[in-house]
């Protein structure tokens, strides 16, 4: 099951900013660099000392504590010393017996407690029980040496429990991404201030449960990067209805796509359109698919178009909202479509092979929203899907940059910008890595749009309630789970009563 992240803070920062706020509350005088690390290391034993109290099997099991010789392996010492207070048995292996003076520091206090620390040994750390990791902290950009490398390999081969400090080791703080070799941790705790990039890209594999601890540093932080959404933001957005509401005041939305062999994909958009709270919903797509649309979701207006004439500008008028995309195609009948769209001033969201048409027709727009994977990301920015995956921020500011608007980038902690405001979304899990959940993304925005949400919270929002309704459909399991498996939990998740 998803962690619930709602405890932790809403703030997310880059590891710069995280120094910047040190640095600033040293200057100030309010603390020093080793008092921070005294606060680390304490709230990682009291981490240490809960995880213990939760699972009594840790509580006479040696502890192995590996610490590279910065202020992250600092941290570890302080915790391995106040293990070692409170009589567990503790063994430290360190990467170096030189380092910062805060490393120094804390391997002094901790020798002179009556703690032995060794060089690493490959052996012990593959029949540890019970592991600290501060190996390596939010200095890492490249790779890893080699023989770090070989310790992160056994760590992730032992049957160990891990807890790392601030960030698993080989995870980059900035973008999420693995240094060529990362600790693959059951918690995290993160220090200072929560680094966005723990909650995106594949650090989301390999955090294993996030814990915070904000050592007394929130006051002396800026601006943040970005902000971190999650079902607990919904509430705010479903007020009850009006008694007296009625259709007319609910949202008017077209969908157009669906080529041959893709009728599914505007089917599920636009079922999830009328699940989210649209009003009244027309697809626009091949006559041969109303009886797949209609058949047994009869509550949709259904226009068959095999060339693009008056009654297709007439519903793309109509609405107040167009979704174009799913299923779409990338033939003459999908582009003549995106043409006819593009001539409409609508607010209109973009998906699927709509995206594939823009990145062949690139033009900027201000009250759209893109709705990329990372492969539609590398067509539309003309690269690769390693270089979007190698930094999630950066491309979605690029995105952005050329094409404006609204741009969403999926994936495992979806990435939002809209030009001013970054936010992440941590929810959802990989039971959507199956076809037509997109599809159900795309018609969730452009309902909430419709009801008068702004493109940008109508976005959020939207992923907050695809990935949401994600993690209560996989009560049932993630492998196997269906895009339409999500409608009644996106039903639920719309009505603030039933959250």
């Amino acid at each position: 099951m998803a962690q619930d992240l709602s405890s932790l803070p809403t703030a997310l920062f880059t590891q710069e900013q995280v120094r910047d706020a040190e640095l600033l509350a040293v200057s100030e005088g309010k603390t020093t660099l080793y008092q921070l690390v005294e606060r680390a290391g304490r709230a990682a034993f009291d981490c240490l000392a809960t995880q213990i109290a939760r699972q009594p099997r840790l509580e006479s099991m040696p502890l192995l504590v590996l610490a590279g010789s910065g202020n992250n392996g600092a941290d570890a010492l302080v915790c391995a010393r106040l293990a070692l207070e409170a009589g567990h048995k503790v063994m430290v292996f360190l990467l170096k017996t030189k380092g910062t003076p805060e490393f120094e520091q804390a391997l002094s206090a901790y020798l002179n407690q009556g703690g032995i620390a060794d060089s690493p040994n490959i052996d012990a750390i593959l029949q540890a029980p019970m592991l600290i990791d501060g190996l390596l902290g939010t200095g890492v950009h490249g790779g890893v040496r080699e023989e770090v490398a070989a310790l992160i390999q056994a760590i992730n081969q032992s049957d160990a429990w891990v807890l790392s400090l601030d960030l698993p080791s080989g995870i980059v703080a900035d973008t999420g991404v693995v240094a060529q070799a990362a600790v693959m941790a059951d918690l995290t705790l993160c220090f200072g201030g929560l680094k966005q990039g723990l909650l995106t890209s594949k650090a989301r594999h390999y955090c294993g449960d996030l814990d915070f601890a904000d050592l007394g540093l929130t006051p002396f932080f800026k601006t943040p990067n970005a902000t971190r959404v999650g079902g607990e933001i919904l509430k705010s957005y479903f007020a009850a209805r009006a008694r007296d509401s009625h259709k007319g005041q609910s949202g008017k939305v077209t969908l157009i796509g669906g080529d041959f062999g893709m009728a599914g994909a505007i089917r599920l958009a636009s079922e999830a359109c009328l699940r989210a709270g649209a009003g009244l919903v027309t697809v626009i797509s091949r006559p041969e698919h109303q009886l797949t649309v209609n058949v047994s979701r009869p509550e949709l207006m259904f226009w068959g178009c095999e060339l693009v004439d008056m009654e297709v500008y007439l519903r793309l008028g109509w609405a107040q909202v167009v979704v174009l995309g799913p299923g779409l195609g990338k033939h003459d009948w999908g582009y003549n479509l995106f043409k006819a769209a593009g001539l409409s001033d609508k607010p209109c969201v973009l998906d699927a092979d709509a995206l594939n048409l823009l990145s062949n027709e690139p033009r900027r727009q201000t009250n759209w929203v893109l709705t990329p994977h990372p492969g539609e990301a590398a067509r539309l920015l003309g690269c690769n899907v390693a270089e979007i995956e190698q930094d999630r921020f950066a491309a979605v500011r690029a995105l952005q940059q050329k094409y404006g608007g609204v741009v969403l980038l999926k994936g495992a902690g979806t990435v939002i910008f809209d030009g001013k405001q970054m936010v992440v979304a941590p929810v959802g899990n990989p039971g959507l890595a199956s076809g037509g959940c997109g599809d159900v993304l795309s018609g969730i925005i452009g309902a909430l749009m419709a009801q008068g949400m702004d493109n940008m919270q109508a976005t959020v929002v939207g992923v907050v309630v695809h990935g949401c309704a994600a993690d209560l459909a996989a009560v049932q399991g993630e492998r196997g789970m269906l895009a339409s498996d999500l409608m009644p939990f996106i039903r639920q998740l719309v009505n603030s009563d039933l959250l």
